[in-house]
């Protein structure tokens, strides 16, 4: 690969990956409380692979008059009153994660930046909710262009459930761990970040027309 192909700003069209996992309150994104938040920007090595970069990670205080859903409570672990947990106001959260993906998004030369998740709609979904409510105008994220990792996971290794599509992937994966933002969010960017890399390797990227 020629220095110029191993820009990120030309693998994705302009856009900047940002893996993105969320742990909340329940399935709806406009009534049930965002937790805590996840974020890996990802960057290309001197080699031309993809690879992790930063992690920015958050617990999110519940937005006034949020629902808490017992069930999902239950299922993540999190109490949201813990005040262990650090959490700090969505809207501080939302507007200093923007900041941060701007500016590495600026750093790479991207035009927008695009949320790559497992099961994508339901993270995209909580994260623009979330920066509706924080009133933010200059979003990095696209609106609705999203990279799932689950059907990407389903066409390379057969599998869509995230701890079954690392194991089939070579990755270690500590169940304990599962359920918490940070860990799923670095679990599924290995996860990216290997379908991605063997997907060059079987001479799917760049193009033979862009080598000629």
């Amino acid at each position: 690969m020629t220095a110029e192909t191993q820009q990120l700003k030309q693998r994705f069209r302009g856009y900047f990956p940002v893996v993105i996992d969320v742990e909340t309150a329940g399935f709806n994104p406009l009534t049930d409380a965002l937790l805590e938040i996840a974020a890996v920007t990802l960057k290309l090595d001197d080699n031309g692979q993809l690879v992790r970069d930063k992690t920015i990670h958050f617990h999110v205080a519940p937005f006034e008059g949020a629902n808490l859903e017992p069930a999902a409570l239950e299922f993540n672990g999190i109490d949201p009153h813990c005040a262990l947990r650090g959490a700090l106001p969505e809207t501080e959260v939302m507007k200093e994660l923007c900041k941060q993906i701007r500016k590495a998004q600026k750093d790479a030369d991207c035009q927008r930046s695009v949320i790559v998740a497992h099961n994508a709609a339901f993270d995209q979904g909580f994260v623009n909710a979330a920066i509706n409510r924080s009133a933010i105008k200059r979003t990095p994220f696209h609106p609705f262009v999203s990279f799932d990792t689950t059907s990407l996971s389903a066409l390379a290794f057969g599998q869509t459930v995230l701890i079954k599509a690392c194991k089939a992937a070579g990755l270690a994966f500590d169940q304990a761990q599962a359920h918490s933002a940070l860990y799923d969010a670095e679990q599924t960017a290995d996860l990216f970040c290997i379908i991605v890399n063997k997907w060059r390797e079987l001479g799917g990227w760049p193009l033979a027309i862009e080598q000629s």
